[in-house]
């Protein structure tokens, strides 16, 4: 079998996706109307599940934490603390032909709990007991670390 060289197609379009996105940032001079604007946009893009699924996170982080700042990130829905450090995201399945879409929180989410801790979860439906959970996560992840 042969090694891989090189990048793949899927891997140049994240890069290509990530230039844009840094080029967006800096015209937009962290307008966080252009930001959400962005995220709405690759909502838009998604399938009709996905979209349900990550529109729900998004309002609920208008809602709970309306200081995070929406943006893309890497072509996915993310969301930053006002330092411009993305706090956590959105990853669908279908963009990274996944078999569930993910929400995912950098290490900059104080989630901390001992020696290991999880720092992204399957997301695969959402109802009253995801939004409690996610809800939990994110005001987790928003505490001052100990």
């Amino acid at each position: 079998m042969a090694e891989k060289t090189g990048f793949s197609d899927f891997e140049k379009e994240a890069m290509r996706d990530r230039i844009e996105e840094l080029r967006r940032e800096q015209s937009n001079n962290k307008d966080p109307k252009k930001g959400e604007a962005d995220v709405l946009e690759k909502i838009s893009e998604m399938t009709d599940s996905e979209a349900d699924i990550a529109l729900k996170l998004h309002h609920l982080v208008k809602k709970i934490a309306p200081q995070l700042q929406a943006k893309t990130w890497y072509s996915m829905p993310a969301y930053c603390n006002p330092d411009g450090k993305v706090l956590l995201f959105f990853q669908c399945a279908t963009k990274f032909k996944s078999r569930y879409n993910t929400l995912g929180f950098s290490d900059q989410a104080h989630l901390d709990q001992g020696t290991l801790w999880p720092s992204s979860f399957a997301l695969t439906a959402w109802n009253d007991a995801t939004e409690a959970q996610v809800t939990s996560l994110i005001k987790q992840a928003l505490q001052p670390f100990n």
